[in-house]
């Protein structure tokens, strides 16, 4: 007996480094290979109010105020995704945090770089959880 396929939804962020770099069609290219479905894919600047209510697990880490910023500084891709167990596997596209500890054929592994701002600067984001999927997706896709 198998088990049924885990279908689920995952919201992505192609950072502003990685829009700047003109990474976005690179980024795709790897979700659609993965086998994923685009569900929605907007480009656009997000404001403060946002930027906050969704990394607002990190307020008051030291870390926090510098991402928001580099979140608003430029525009971002913003993507919904959707497969069989996609939250995981495209934590897995995605890689390490850190560029420099990414594994190969990952996008941080492949496209990343480091400056010591892997925190803020790694390309991508990817929802870690179901919870945090859907209450990312909400926040960026509210009609969705």
């Amino acid at each position: 007996m198998t088990d049924a396929p885990h279908t689920e939804r995952t919201l992505i962020l192609v950072k502003p480094d990685g829009v700047r770099r003109g990474l976005v069609g690179e980024v795709l290219r790897r979700v659609e290979a993965k086998g994923y479905t685009l569900l929605a894919v907007e480009l656009r600047t997000a404001d403060e109010a946002l930027l906050a209510e969704h990394y607002a697990e990190h307020e008051g880490k030291p870390f926090f105020r510098p991402l928001v910023d580099f979140m608003a500084s430029g525009p971002v891709l913003a993507v919904v995704a959707e497969g069989e167990r996609v939250i995981e596997g495209f934590r897995v596209i995605a890689g390490a945090t850190d560029p420099t500890t990414a594994a190969p054929g990952s996008i941080r592994g492949d496209l990343g770089r480091d400056w010591g701002l892997a925190v803020t600067q790694n390309l991508v984001h990817g929802s870690d959880s179901p919870e945090s999927a859907e209450r990312e997706i909400k926040l960026w896709f509210p009609g969705l």
